[in-house]
């Protein structure tokens, strides 16, 4: 992408800016490769539903498709297969409040009694027959719906295989072995393997008070909460019995409502992806945060700066995610969006101290993380983080009540020298500071 006279062109183009362009350029190859892997799993899932007409084939996801183009990383794709069923015909069964930190409630799906239509999901491959209700006759069983579906997609891959549908060495299914509440499948895009999770939906309307609140309208489009409310909700195995709402589709929808502003948003979330992939992340082959942290910090950032000035400047926009992830970091708690009461950090089996001085030293000296060529490689500005204000970061790991405060006031003195970008930055992490008491606080 960058030629031998990268350093001259750093001159002329902030290297913030640089670094973008080249994450940018990497987007229509990206995309190309998601197209070709997504025309290879079509095939075998029209495959799928000539077999069982039950498993439908959904065309529709161009937002998971840009989504691809944003990313850095590999982290495994979603596809939905939605069930050809009346969803709401059916009775939800909720399971009563989930414990605090479990995210959505599960549910059951039942069949209700003499409601015409509903024959093909009462047939013992799929369905428990229950003889203690008097409403429903039984219910569909995610395991079961699962195993079908397993048996089906390892039919249709024989046959497209046997039949040249698709290319040698373009699919691998040693991953359906596996047990999960997902069926895995490598996918080739030509020259790189792309991991896609099948899974079976059932779609309907479904009640995310999360997204009804109006303390969320000023951060979004006008009218894009609205959408995404009346849109159906798609319900995924929760377990080999259980049904629960899919966040996932949610929080792509709001990625996608938050592309649509002006603004740096997803260019900075573009950036941190990056980072975390080549340098947080040791080029993809360590642990570390995955894109859906990174968008979950995103959205947070979102809502504690409405205002369209906040996300003007691309370095600015950047650091407000970066102290969002700091904060989080440093109270070990990263609140999912749609279910705060939900850690999304917890029992990640991280070493979430190890992570933060990575994310720390990124933000005190960014210029020695923004190499996209080994030509990049020249000089760095000295750290801006000394050793008393990395102290001074700490303390909200032992008390968050740290991150309500004005220390962060103290934390500005410790600064000795800064230039014009340096006040941006500091000016930004400040006011977020000042606001992060929603994810750190008590409040939390």
């Amino acid at each position: 992408v960058l030629s031998a006279r990268a350093p001259a062109m750093a001159v002329q183009v902030p290297l913030w800016h640089h670094y973008l362009q080249a994450i940018r350029s990497r987007g229509a190859p990206r995309a190309q490769d998601h197209q070709r892997a997504e025309n290879v799993l079509f095939m075998v899932l029209e495959h799928v539903h000539a077999r069982d007409p039950r498993f439908l084939v959904d065309y529709s996801h161009d937002l998971e498709a840009f989504q691809f183009t944003l990313r850095s990383s590999e982290d495994p794709l979603d596809m939905e297969v939605p069930l050809w069923v009346d969803a709401e015909a059916l009775l939800i069964e909720e399971l009563g409040v989930p414990e605090q930190g479990d995210g959505p409630a599960s549910c059951r799906l039942g069949v209700p009694r003499e409601v015409p239509g509903l024959e093909r999901w009462m047939t013992d491959d799929v369905f428990s027959a229950s003889e203690d209700s008097t409403t429903c006759c039984g219910h569909i069983v995610p395991g079961k719906v699962l195993h079908v579906l397993k048996d089906l997609l390892v039919a249709a891959i024989v046959h497209c295989k046997h039949h040249s549908l698709i290319t040698p060495g373009s699919l691998n299914a040693a991953s359906l072995r596996e047990e999960g509440l997902c069926l895995s499948l490598l996918v080739s895009s030509g020259w790189r393997m792309i991991r896609f999770n099948i899974v079976p939906v059932v779609r309907r309307k479904h009640r995310v008070p999360a997204l009804e609140g109006a303390q969320l309208t000023p951060c979004f489009p006008e009218g894009s909460l609205k959408r995404i409310i009346s849109q159906e909700v798609p319900l995924v195995p929760a377990s080999a019995q259980h049904w629960r709402v899919s966040t996932d589709y949610l929080l792509t929808r709001l990625l996608g409502a938050l592309g649509s502003l002006q603004g740096h948003r997803l260019d900075s979330l573009s950036i941190l992806d990056r980072v975390n992939h080549e340098s947080w992340r040791d080029g993809g082959q360590g642990p570390g945060l995955t894109f859906g942290h990174l968008k979950m910090v995103l959205l947070w950032a979102s809502v504690l700066f409405p205002a369209p000035e906040d996300w003007a400047e691309l370095q600015g926009a950047t650091y407000r995610l970066l102290v969002v992830l700091l904060c989080c970091l440093a109270t070990k708690n990263l609140p999912h969006f749609l279910y705060p009461e939900r850690n999304l950090l917890q029992d990640s089996g991280l070493d979430l101290n190890a992570l933060y001085q990575r994310v720390e030293r990124f933000a005190s000296q960014p210029e020695a993380f923004l190499r996209i060529h080994v030509t990049h490689l020249g000089r760095s500005p000295p750290p801006r983080i000394g050793n008393g204000i990395k102290a001074l970061l700490q303390l909200p790991a032992s008390d968050p009540t740290y991150w309500a405060t004005a220390y962060f006031d103290v934390l500005l003195d410790k600064f000795q020298v800064f230039n014009i970008q340096d006040k941006d930055r500091i000016s930004a992490m400040q006011s977020i500071f000042r606001k992060t008491k929603a994810l750190g606080g008590d409040e939390s």
